[in-house]
């Protein structure tokens, strides 16, 4: 990131996506809100990857770097993440927030992902735009220069192509599907032809074949007319130590191919030790439905035009589906709380033949609904991983991480999803934002400081999980005061290092080590000021001993 800062630095001028500011102390919210709106409007009108609002340079050339404390105290930049995600459209917020050092001086870098496709990026319903210095509502001609329509790769028309290049079992499967969709017409669907069906069913346009008919029901030498996209889904078994031990490749027709890759999966039958009855005793690793919805996505959502293939790879407990595209809602909470459809799709056309087919649900609502089913099967959530540009992992876990804790969520009937989704981070280790922390805690769900969070007690005592939390926490001080004063009746003196081999592993291990030996220095300050003990010494190197106690010459 140093090296962008540099490349950014020798700019003759400001861009009309890059904007610098000295930001030495707090900025109003607003401007930095409207700054959002402009820079991401610019970033797509001007075709860049992202638009960056940097703090703690210079604003005229020759720049130089000030360095800047803007929010620089708690609740910090990831509360400020969260808050312009508030008051934009999509709730949209940064891409990234860079912090990085030059010669002692911090500098920030707030990457602004683009306007969606089609749609202005707004703060506080304006669309915002730079006119020079200024930031000014968009003028109408950008406006429709944003709003302009893309050109959808997946309803382009394939030169010579013919339902003679369709595969017939394909069809077939197809029209089954789109009869389940449209039971009312079943009957007429029955006397339609080949070339009407795939019209009604809108794979093809006025009889001609399409990209999506080639990539649904295309036979496998027809992928031709798809270069250089590839219609592929390859899967991997990997075992324990990553070890590719299978592979095997699915082209073309791709609505085949999904029961094909199911079939390739080792979907084990788990068996539940549990005296309780609401636990089923049986249950398979994976859900078909959640796993043909996350192939599903997968088709829908490529970015053929990277002619990479779709991967599914196996491990011992779990499976992840990889799809080369940026995540176009953003993110998962926009999914869930927002349920309802993004304003725009990378392949519309494939995506209202997928619904006509009833491959996926209504469009936008299928990652929820995934969520859900596997809350109602006691498993862990889904993991999105949007860590890599234009790549998006989902990891669906193929083993319960704790039962009885899992049913508990199930029975909290006042917890929405976003409360499920957010604990289930916190079980598995993940970090979770402060607001997450925040509503969590209100309820009285989690307890210890981040990023050490573990279930409350509450949670803990109605799981039977006493014994992890009482391992977690730092049991009651007069318990470690305890072994320190019978380690010095017994061994009449301690320096600071015996009591820290005393007491380290036996404090809770929700605390880092640092914290750990803090913990043990206070807790010897505590007892001296108490009385019951005294140091000898005034040094680290101090020998500790009972304070009636004289230290113990040998």
């Amino acid at each position: 990131m140093l090296s962008r800062l540099q490349e950014f630095l020798l700019l003759p001028a400001e861009t009309e996506w890059i904007e610098f500011k000295e930001a030495k102390s707090n900025l109003d919210f607003d401007d930095i809100g409207r700054y959002f709106s402009a820079l991401s409007n610019e970033a797509s009108l001007n075709g860049e990857a992202a638009g960056w609002l940097i703090f703690g340079v210079t604003d005229k050339p020759p720049r130089k770097i000030v360095g800047s404390n803007y929010c620089l105290m708690p609740p910090g930049l990831e509360h400020l993440k969260q808050k312009i995600g508030q008051q934009t459209n999509h709730q949209m917020t940064f891409h990234a927030i860079h912090e990085i050092a030059v010669n002692g001086m911090r500098v920030i870098m707030f990457e602004i992902p683009p306007a969606l496709r089609g749609v202005p990026t707004t703060w506080r319903r304006v669309a915002y735009g730079r006119t020079h210095d200024s930031l000014e509502p968009l003028g109408l001609h950008e406006i429709d220069r944003i709003r302009a329509p893309l050109p959808d790769w997946s309803a382009e028309i394939c030169d010579g192509a013919t339902i003679a290049d369709l595969d017939p079992e394909a069809i077939a499967f197809a029209r089954a599907k789109y009869k389940k969709k449209h039971q009312d017409l079943a009957e007429e669907i029955d006397e339609w032809d080949d070339a009407t069906f795939l019209n009604k069913a809108k794979v093809c346009r006025d009889g001609k074949i399409t990209k999506t008919a080639i990539l649904l029901l295309g036979k496998g030498e027809a992928g031709h007319y798809l270069l250089p996209a590839i219609a592929r889904i390859t899967w991997v078994l990997r075992n324990d130590a990553e070890i590719e031990i299978d592979y095997a490749h699915f082209d073309q027709p791709l609505i085949l191919a999904v029961d094909k890759v199911f079939e390739k999966i080792r979907n084990l039958t788990i068996r539940h030790i549990s005296e309780e009855t609401l636990f089923p005793t049986e249950v398979s690793q994976y859900d078909r439905w959640v796993v043909r919805e996350a192939l599903h996505n997968c088709i829908a959502h490529q970015d053929y035009q990277q002619s990479a293939r779709i991967t599914v790879t196996e491990r011992p407990d779990s499976l992840m589906f990889t799809n080369r595209g940026d995540f176009i809602p953003g993110t998962v909470r926009t999914v869930i709380e927002r349920d309802m459809p993004p304003d725009w799709y990378r392949n519309p056309f494939l995506a209202n033949a997928m619904v006509e087919l009833n491959m996926i649900d209504t469009i936008g609502s299928g990652i929820k609904r995934m969520f859900s089913k596997q809350r109602d099967r006691y498993f862990p959530m889904p993991d999105y991983d949007l860590s890599e540009e234009r790549v998006v992992r989902v990891t669906i876990l193929g083993r319960v991480i704790d039962e009885k804790y899992t049913r508990m969520l199930i029975r909290r009937k006042d917890l929405t999803l976003m409360d499920v989704i957010t604990l289930d981070k916190v079980q598995k280790g993940i970090s979770i934002t402060p607001e997450e922390r925040r509503i969590l805690r209100k309820k009285q769900l989690i307890e210890g400081r981040s990023p050490n969070l573990r279930v409350s007690v509450g949670v803990a005592a109605e799981t039977d999980m006493r014994a992890d939390y009482i391992r977690k926490r730092s049991l009651d001080k007069a318990h470690f005061k305890g072994l320190v004063m019978a380690y010095l009746k017994t061994y009449r003196e301690a320096k600071r290092s015996d009591i820290e081999d005393l007491l380290f592993n036996k404090v809770s291990d929700a605390l880092n080590d640092e914290q750990k030996y803090h913990f043990i220095r206070d807790l010897l300050q505590e007892m001296r000021k108490e009385g019951t003990i005294r140091a000898v010494g005034r040094t680290k190197a101090a020998t500790w001993v009972l304070a009636s106690d004289k230290p113990h010459k040998s």
